[in-house]
């Protein structure tokens, strides 16, 4: 494991360094295993993941780049644009028309990229892919072993099609697969948080940028739209309401995490907003608001997430029966993977227990019990 770190700090100080790609291949990578994506396939000596996955990451990382008012250089050389440049900036332009990147990461999320621009994020994704396996991904690793794809593989093993729906689930279905080694996935895994934070892959990104504009631009300039999230708190806002108006409708309320009946409670992100951004219906259950004050930034124990097992299901039975479509999607694409199954309520669960038990065994978070 040692080397394995190692190697990685090569690779981020030593590999070459034209562009922001290895920097966004790196995060992208981190970020995915982080989440504990229950796409994830670990074999002995390598992991597999879906490349649609990755080109979710690319696309959230440089809509806020490429849309910033000022320019910041993500390729050396002047007037140099990256390859799928011309081919993102049609749909930003779009969407800055109806909310900016959370509108575009709502609609690629669920329902699927607006039909006005169904075909040019067809040709986006095809430059994307084309992009990050051909650079990023053939390169990374060459200071190390001279050798290229010495770390990331790519396996096409699947068929991307111009179908009606585009959304992350299209992605994960039609863009193939790459693989890592075993032992990058548990140092990712292990200490991904410290590999992708301001010490290294954002640091080197923005410092990157504030080279090339000839340090006319500043690290926090660039590390602050680096970081915008596609979520906002009135995307929380929105989500919780649409909660509470399907709870109104189901008649007496109970706490879930004490089983008590309430007539006033919040609505409790079960693994918490500051953590992971994530505001899936599965994610949102309603809770007593002094009990939701205890809990705040702590992670559901998995003793106490199985002792409230029967009532997180019929909550999320409740949210099915109301909005089907959005839950289905958001639960597959974050808990289910491929087990969207007649017996789905266990499957997710126990995908909840072993994400509860990651956060805690493997990032370290304070457990939470009543």
């Amino acid at each position: 494991m040692k080397e394995t770190f190692i190697n990685i700090s090569k690779i981020i100080e030593r590999d070459s360094k034209s562009t922001t790609y290895k920097f966004a291949l790196l995060r992208g990578t981190i970020d995915i295993i982080q989440e504990n994506s229950p796409f994830i396939k670990v074999k002995t000596e390598t992991v597999e993941i879906p490349l649609g996955l990755l080109i979710i990451k690319w696309m959230i990382y440089y809509y806020p780049l490429l849309d910033s008012s000022i320019l910041l250089p993500q390729i050396n050389g002047k007037n140099s644009k990256l390859a799928f440049q011309d081919k993102f900036l049609p749909i930003i332009n779009y969407y800055n028309r109806y909310g900016g990147l959370s509108a575009f990461y709502n609609d690629l999320r669920v329902k699927g990229i607006s039909k006005e621009v169904n075909s040019e994020f067809y040709e986006l994704v095809k430059e994307l892919r084309r992009n990050i396996v051909i650079n990023p991904m053939k390169f990374i690793g060459n200071s190390i072993n001279k050798s290229y794809y010495s770390i990331y593989n790519y396996q096409t093993n699947s068929t991307l099609r111009n179908t009606e729906v585009q959304n992350s689930n299209w992605l994960v279905k039609g863009c193939g697969t790459f693989s890592i080694p075993t032992k990058y996935f548990e140092a990712f895994k292990i200490l991904g948080s410290f590999i992708s934070g301001s010490d290294n892959v954002l640091f080197k990104w923005a410092e990157f940028s504030v080279n090339a504009s000839g340090k006319t631009l500043s690290s926090e300039k660039i590390i602050s739209e680096i970081l915008k999230s596609p979520i906002t708190e009135r995307e929380i806002s929105s989500s919780k309401q649409l909660y509470k108006s399907i709870l109104r409708e189901s008649g007496v309320v109970a706490c879930v995490w004490t089983g008590i009946k309430i007539s006033n409670y919040d609505i409790d992100h079960v693994i918490p907003f500051s953590i992971w951004k994530n505001n899936d219906l599965w994610n949102l259950l309603p809770a007593k608001s002094t009990i939701n004050n205890k809990k705040r930034d702590k992670i559901p124990s998995s003793e106490l997430i199985t002792k409230q097992k029967e009532v997180i299901i019929h909550y999320w039975e409740i949210i099915h029966n109301a909005e089907e479509q959005r839950f289905l999607e958001e639960i597959q694409i974050t808990l289910l993977g491929n087990s969207l199954t007649s017996n789905w309520q266990n499957n997710a669960f126990n995908q909840l227990l072993r994400t509860s038990k990651y956060f805690i065994e493997t990032r370290g978070y304070e457990p939470w019990n009543i």
